[in-house]
């Protein structure tokens, strides 16, 4: 099946270029773009794309606004969003992951890349680049956020899922945890999901905030 994917960006020249790379995949489709946040909104409400590309920065809303209205609350979509910078994103990286983004892309990656990354964040893996981990971790020392889980929340999960947190935390892939743990990469998965469930969270990025605000690393 193909992968549905939506582009908001204000410049006309990287939607039609996004657009037109993406396309040309026998496994991704362009079902639709917006040159701003509120335009975005109401289009990927209407479109159910898989995977979402956002600017960071776009008039009317940005990317972040656009991203927390559609990720939270009861009307929140399934889409998964796939934040675009043309700059370093220190000031980005915990908001959008706190919110449900499932990662970040500089917009003057390789073609190959922003391919790879639409296909990961498909299939549901969180693109977090351990420079990106390593701010993550770095944001919520400064913070000292208070632990927040619900009582039970962590103790109900066993020793093995309680490991693969860890390692999700340190933004290993299911192949890499698989390989430390010496286990199938098709158990990881299932513990992964398991993990997800019990914790009430959408998707490995808000594993990883999780599991720093709560002291699991």
């Amino acid at each position: 099946m193909s992968i549905t994917v939506f582009i908001a960006d204000d410049q006309a020249m990287v939607r039609q270029g996004f657009g037109a790379l993406l396309g040309a995949q026998s496994d991704i489709s362009v079902v639709g773009d917006a040159a701003d946040g509120q335009a975005a909104v109401t289009a990927i409400r209407q479109l159910h794309p898989d995977v979402v590309l956002m600017d960071v920065r776009m008039p009317k809303l940005d990317g972040l606004a656009a991203a927390e209205q559609l990720l939270t609350g009861p009307a929140k979509v399934q889409s998964k969003i796939l934040m675009l910078t043309t700059f370093d994103i220190d000031d980005y990286v915990y908001q959008a992951l706190r919110i449900g983004a499932s990662g970040f892309m500089l917009k003057d990656a390789p073609a190959e890349e922003l391919v790879r990354a639409v296909r990961v964040v498909a299939a549901g893996e969180a693109l977090l680049a351990p420079s990106v981990t390593r701010r993550l971790i770095a944001e919520v020392t400064s913070r000292r956020r208070p632990r927040r889980a619900e009582p039970g929340e962590l103790a109900g999960l066993t020793p093995r899922e309680r490991e693969v947190l860890e390692q999700v935390a340190e933004g290993k892939s299911n192949a890499e945890i698989a390989g430390h743990l010496f286990v199938a990469e098709q158990t990881v998965k299932t513990h992964v999901s398991n993990v997800l469930s019990k914790l009430h969270l959408r998707d490995r990025a808000q594993a990883v905030v999780y599991a720093y605000e709560n002291g699991v690393r």
